[in-house]
């Protein structure tokens, strides 16, 4: 059995594209929800101005797939010129601590 993959993607708006990114973010996030081997797909907001996606995946090879999917390719062919820079895009594996609940994603 593999090992989960966590996976931060960091999206950088424009001011005045926060809510077009956001909005096209709503589809993405149902549909990759339905992707084989989704255990967590979360969007979240920074002070900054930033949005943080938080991943966990099944496996290396199902995170893989999701790179590729429909989803994925409309998302970024519908905001990308609403970023200031591409994706910033983290995979990490854990390093489990304390209780199997809290010491891991």
């Amino acid at each position: 059995m593999s090992q989960p993959v966590i996976v931060t993607a960091i999206f950088h708006p424009r001011p005045e594209s926060r809510d077009i990114v956001i909005d096209a973010l709503r589809p993405a996030l149902a549909a990759v929800h339905e992707e084989p081997g989704c255990e967590l797909y979360a969007i979240h907001e920074v002070a900054d101005g930033s949005l943080v996606m938080i991943e966990k995946w099944e496996s290396v090879e199902l995170l893989d797939a999701h790179g590729s999917s429909p989803a994925v390719v409309a998302l970024v062919a519908e905001i990308g010129e609403h970023l200031t820079v591409p994706v910033d895009v983290t995979r990490m594996t854990a390093i489990p601590m304390g209780t199997p609940t809290q010491g891991a994603l």
